[in-house]
């Protein structure tokens, strides 16, 4: 396959709701979109940077510079998708930046082959279960009506932002409200240190599926001496940047769940190497979400129908974040989303909504 110009363009997502995080806020998303062109087909791929280098070191003022300035002029004249990483790989780090890359080489590939990314990475299933992530509120109360109103919607998990000052009280609320049946699980963002653990103990008492990254993305070790100290099994998000690292988590008892995110590790062949990592080493994964839009979550929803994802993931409907999205949006339906079934990641921009949202284009031709 020869590129022959790829585009840059950005779009303004204003969310229909303020996301807080142990980390910051965010109320809208400026989104990078990577377009390939080929003589055959076009293919796109989305960064998942924030604005700002908050959750990680990449940004989306970054992620497009190093997109122009490296990785285009690293790629071969003619490649197929596996050749887009061992091009890449002097760069160092700038995983959100090559993932967006190699996704839209990877649409563009399968729309010529008329493969599905759901049939290319091996799924087993046309639907998934679908979770939903609920930031830190200004009081309980709010969280409550906030998550009653998830569940009247379907879905069959909650998953509930935390921090030092929001953490049992909120989960106490849940739980006492929506009962123990529900599926309920946390999220830190790495908020915590290893001389929280008697606190972060007492979440034992709420029967939870697990913690999501409760310490530093870059401490293994101090996540696998946690783990003795809690009954909750500990999820690793942040600190698995590779296989590499899953690999070590592994061994070194880190954690006994992963939460996969594509756009963060590098694209999903290498999504797809965690997940059979975990699989075999019987690591229960889910993939996680990183607000996308429909093109992102389309590939999301695709990965999480391969046969290792045995939690529900971060895979919401569109209308969790966007009051109108640039693809059709996903709806859900009796708790799963269906898994696009057509060419790429079977879904298009809405040529009138992408326009109406971009606010830059830039074309590099190859």
């Amino acid at each position: 396959m020869k590129i022959t110009g790829v585009e840059l363009r950005r779009i303004a997502m204003p969310l229909v709701a303020p996301f807080r995080t142990s980390f910051g806020t965010e109320t809208a998303r400026d989104v990078l979109l990577v377009r390939v062109v080929t003589p055959d087909a076009e293919g796109w791929g989305e960064c998942v940077a924030m604005g700002e280098p908050l959750y990680s070191s990449e940004y989306t003022d970054g992620a497009a510079e190093v997109i122009r300035r490296f990785l285009l002029p690293a790629l071969p004249k003619t490649l197929d998708v596996h050749d887009v990483g061992r091009a890449l790989e002097p760069v160092k780090g700038h995983r959100m930046a090559k993932a967006a890359l190699e996704t839209a080489v990877l649409d563009a590939q399968l729309r010529t082959a008329g493969e599905s990314f759901a049939r290319f990475l091996g799924a087993s299933r046309t639907r998934v279960p679908c979770g939903v992530s609920v930031g830190i509120m200004d009081s309980i109360p709010q969280l409550l009506d906030a998550v009653g109103g998830y569940l009247d919607e379907g879905y069959v998990r909650i998953k509930l932002k935390i921090e030092p000052g929001w953490d049992l009280e909120p989960v106490r609320a849940v739980r006492e409200r929506f009962g123990d049946d529900l599926l309920l699980q946390v999220d830190a963002n790495a908020a915590y240190s290893l001389s929280d653990a008697r606190r972060l103990a007492r979440l034992d008492a709420f029967d939870l599926l697990l913690i999501e990254q409760p310490l530093a993305n870059d401490d293994l070790v101090q996540h696998a001496r946690l783990a003795k100290q809690l009954r909750t099994p500990i999820c690793l998000d942040e600190s698995i940047e590779s296989a590499e690292h899953a690999a070590a988590a592994i061994a070194l008892g880190s954690c006994s769940i992963v939460n996969i995110k594509p756009g963060r590790i590098g694209g999903y062949l290498e999504a797809r190497r965690i997940h059979d990592l975990c699989r075999a080493n019987g690591i229960a994964v889910w993939c996680g979400g990183m607000l996308e839009t429909g093109l992102g979550r389309a590939a999301n929803v695709a990965l999480a129908a391969l046969p290792g994802f045995t939690l529900p993931g971060d895979t919401s409907g569109s209308r969790r974040y966007y009051s109108t999205d640039i693809t059709r949006p996903f709806e859900l339906s009796d708790g799963h989303l269906e898994v696009p079934a057509g060419p790429g990641l079977g879904v298009d921009p809405i040529p009138e909504v992408l326009d109406a949202v971009t606010t830059s284009t830039e074309w590099i031709t190859l």
